[in-house]
């Protein structure tokens, strides 16, 4: 359901998806990542190896680095995330990805899943070319490059760093997975890509939202 905000209607031509656990079946064991880095199991990754010293933090991140490479090999494409992507883009929406993996990562995971064509290059942003999560930067990155209002915009994820990254950029918000935690950061919410895609074909993938919560 869309929740109701105000009562003007805009229509959603920029696209911003997640990518694991969104556009790809979730593959990051963070628990085994944290214990294989030596990180206390309560730490946000980038956050802590943010916080080491560089020749430590440079060390961590080829190890980190070597674990997405490894883990984008076996992919596999979340329900209907390809049929998504493939009808938005033939659809003439502004598509990007936003993730906190590497670009080269998310660039070879698109590439398996299918959709790798639907993607300007400068438009699939890693934790290298933007803030990670839940900053907004990114986000006002691809907007600003497509020349789009907030309004215009939707950010697509499967967590909580999504949705504020989405709420802080002054974009609508959609979670993709069963349940709902964060009910007040979420304008849409579907269980999965599959239930996304349904949606926009009820809606003739012209989709009206209204206006976003501050």
């Amino acid at each position: 359901m869309i929740a109701a905000r105000k009562a003007s209607d805009v229509q959603a031509r920029g696209w911003i998806f997640d990518l694991d656990g969104t556009l790809t079946v979730a593959q990051h064991d963070f628990p085994a990542i944290r214990r294989e880095l030596g990180i206390p199991a309560d730490e946000d990754i980038l956050k802590h190896l943010g916080r080491l010293p560089i020749a430590e933090r440079e060390q961590l991140n080829a190890r980190l680095d070597a674990i997405e490479l490894r883990l984008a090999a076996e992919v596999a494409p979340a329900p209907g995330a390809a049929d998504l992507v493939r009808q938005l883009h033939d659809s003439g929406m502004r598509l990007g990805i936003l993730t906190r993996n590497l670009r080269k990562v998310a660039m070879a995971s698109l590439e398996r899943i299918g959709v790798l064509d639907c993607f300007a290059p400068e438009h699939i942003l890693g934790r290298n070319d933007a803030p990670p999560k839940p900053a907004p930067d990114g986000i006002h990155q691809l907007l600003a490059d497509w020349q789009l209002q907030h309004s215009e915009a939707v950010m697509v994820g499967d967590f909580r760093f999504d949705l504020e990254a989405g709420r802080a950029a002054g974009c609508h918000t959609c979670l993709v997975f069963p349940d709902n935690a964060w009910p007040e950061l979420t304008d849409l919410h579907v269980a999965d890509c599959h239930a996304l895609l349904a949606y926009l074909r009820r809606v003739t993938c012209s989709v009206a939202w209204t206006d976003p919560q501050p």
